[in-house]
């Protein structure tokens, strides 16, 4: 439409601009006085629009424009005066004639013509709302294999069946095995669920159709349902394909839960679904996963066998699956000689795969801020801290006092972490704020630790304690600095009591009550399945066992109370030091253990301060 527009309004100007030809254009009146005189020799008329085009005696051309359709009266004087005159009476075109009126008829139909597109255009966006959204991954199939995926051997052993059925349908069929229909991968966020399903994907060969289970919802009733069937109707479609449900638990929750009732949009999306896999069977070479952080909340009759037969557990990466997910994170990067990604790994307990790629992430930013061209082991050390216990506040001043009491809150925490049997090794303090804290102890575990001993435990509510002893020792009083440690401490020891059977008093029982989480009105009201005789029982045994660890605590920092001063000094003067440098000053300070103890100044920080 606009190239037609441009091209009329183009020729409309052209032809205005433009000269006609090369005659020279004189006044219609000068032409009459010329023709009167005999100086005319030829003109020829266009009686419809009154151009005339002339010849001089002389031999000169000219042109003028007369008034259209010339009288007969002055035609019959130029045929006196002129000895050769010529009258055009051709009719005009077609184009002519008709264009000034099929224009705007054009341009009204042209634009009737794409209302009616884009009408038809929201109408099919209307109607289509039904059909599925899963973006299908077949292009793509040998983009992503095992060999993608670092570590977790054993789950990858445990799925390693469903490719091979995707693989040799009829190896299965004829001894007449049945490949499960559906495979739930569960796991903390971040784990690689989603890579470790395209690699079966990528692994077969087959189409992979992906989808989240928000997707399934939307505002009109019946389309979450609609959408399933869809799903399911283009898997078969494809032949042997695999359908991925990623957070399947939006729309697999239990059913009769909520406050909705069996109407509810997002039950009879979890009913659809139930039946479409039900529908197909093992041998059309359908297979269905799906992953979840929440498998406790999923419906049961999602989990039974003959739909999702069989769930994989993929659980945080161990030390050596930590030590392959680094080797990919750090390809394409430089790396300096004083990296060690052993120790990189022994650093990271319970990061996911997604935390250690932000972690070397993290390194390679440090790096790129210090102008260096390689990623050192510094830099992974900040990545740490950065990632740990948060961003370092530069914008927090503390005063002296405040700095003191820091240290020593800090040097408590240090004392007991290096001097217990039982607890992690030291690895750095600091008193550089971070995140919400005004000081920080870091402990690194020797190995990944699966169980939690008594003895650990105990040694861990003297180590969280210390620090708030450690005020109380050396100013007399304490301050609000260990909010967070008694909240741990507290929580820690609870579970010691209701949960762990670690208590005398209680003996062998767990009185967890109801603790399921709150979804869609389940559960609203928590109810404690033990009598207010029990709870005063457990209240007890609570502040016992932390009494008890008070008391160790405090033993401990007034046998090490010179190491104490030395921590605490050396914090003071270089705000950072590692486990080896603590581990020193205490043996220092058993050489000096009768030398008096340095006594700090009596001097107390507000109640508004945060420490570790």
């Amino acid at each position: 439409m606009w190239i037609v527009l441009g091209t009329l309004v183009a020729a409309v100007v052209l032809s205005a601009v433009l000269p006609a030809g090369d005659s020279d254009g004189v006044i219609y009146s000068d032409f009459q006085k010329a023709v009167a005189e005999g100086q005319v020799e030829k003109i020829v008329i266009n009686n419809e629009t009154g151009h005339i085009d002339g010849t001089y005696v002389s031999g000169d051309s000219f042109t003028t424009t007369g008034p259209a359709d010339i009288r007969e009266a002055d035609l019959e004087v130029y045929r006196e005066k002129v000895p050769e005159v010529e009258v055009d009476r051709t009719q005009p075109s077609f184009l002519a004639t008709w264009l000034p009126l099929l224009l705007p008829i054009t341009l009204l139909i042209l634009f009737f013509w794409w209302m009616q597109r884009r009408a038809q255009g929201q109408m099919g966006g209307i109607m289509s709302i039904g059909r599925s959204r899963a973006k299908t991954y077949s292009t793509e199939r040998p983009g992503t294999t095992f060999e993608d995926v670092a570590g977790y051997a054993g789950v990858k052993q445990e799925i390693r069946e469903v490719v091979d059925f995707l693989k040799h349908p009829d190896k299965f069929g004829a001894i007449g095995a049945r490949i499960p229909k559906g495979v739930l991968l569960v796991g903390p966020p971040g784990t690689g669920k989603t890579l470790i399903a395209r690699a079966v994907a990528g692994e077969a060969g087959v189409p992979f159709l992906s989808v989240t289970g928000s997707d399934f919802m939307e505002m009109f009733v019946g389309v979450g349902a609609s959408r399933v069937r869809d799903l399911f109707e283009s898997a078969r479609k494809l032949g042997r394909a695999i359908i991925f449900v990623d957070e399947i638990d939006s729309v697999g929750r239990k059913r009769g839960a909520g406050l909705g009732g069996g109407h509810d949009e997002r039950e009879q999306t979890l009913n659809q679904m139930l039946a479409e896999m039900d529908g197909f069977e093992a041998t059309e070479g359908i297979v269905m996963m799906a992953a979840t952080n929440r498998p406790d909340i999923l419906d049961p009759a999602l989990l039974r066998p003959g739909r999702f037969d069989r769930q994989v557990v993929v659980p945080l990466p161990e030390i050596d699956d930590r030590r392959a997910i680094l080797d990919v994170h750090v390809r394409g990067k430089k790396l300096g000689a004083d990296i060690d990604l052993n120790v990189v790994a022994r650093g990271t307990p319970g990061m996911s795969g997604a935390d250690l790629a932000n972690l070397v992430n993290e390194a390679a930013l440090f790096a790129v801020r210090d102008g260096v061209d390689h990623i050192r082991a510094m830099d992974f050390e900040s990545a740490r801290d950065r990632v740990l216990m948060g961003q370092k506040r530069e914008s927090t001043v503390l005063s002296e006092a405040e700095k003191e009491r820091v240290a020593y809150h800090e040097a408590g925490h240090a004392v007991c972490a290096a001097v217990l049997p039982n607890t992690d090794p030291l690895h750095k303090v600091s008193i550089i704020p971070r995140g919400m804290a005004l000081g920080v102890t870091m402990t690194l575990p020797a190995e990944d630790r699966y169980l939690w001993r008594h003895g650990y435990i105990v040694d861990e509510l003297v180590k969280l304690l210390g620090g708030r002893m450690a005020e109380n020792l050396v100013f007399g009083d304490t301050s609000s600095g260990a909010a967070d440690d008694l909240s741990r401490a507290t929580e820690l020891t609870g579970k010691m009591v209701r949960e762990w059977g670690m208590s005398d008093r209680i003996g062998p029982m767990a009185w967890t009550g109801q603790q399921g989480q709150v979804f869609l009105g389940d559960e609203i009201m928590g109810q404690r399945s033990f009598s207010d005789e029990t709870a005063k029982i457990i209240d007890g045994e609570i502040e016992r066992i932390l009494r008890e660890q008070e008391v160790r605590c405090r033993q401990l920092l007034t046998d090490h109370r010179n190491g104490l001063d030395l921590v605490a000094r050396s914090l003071l003067e270089h705000e950072t030091i590692d486990g080896a440098e603590v581990n020193r000053l205490l043996e220092h300070g058993k050489d000096r253990a009768d030398a008096p103890a340095v006594e700090p100044s009596p001097t107390t920080v507000p109640d508004d301060a945060t420490a570790d």
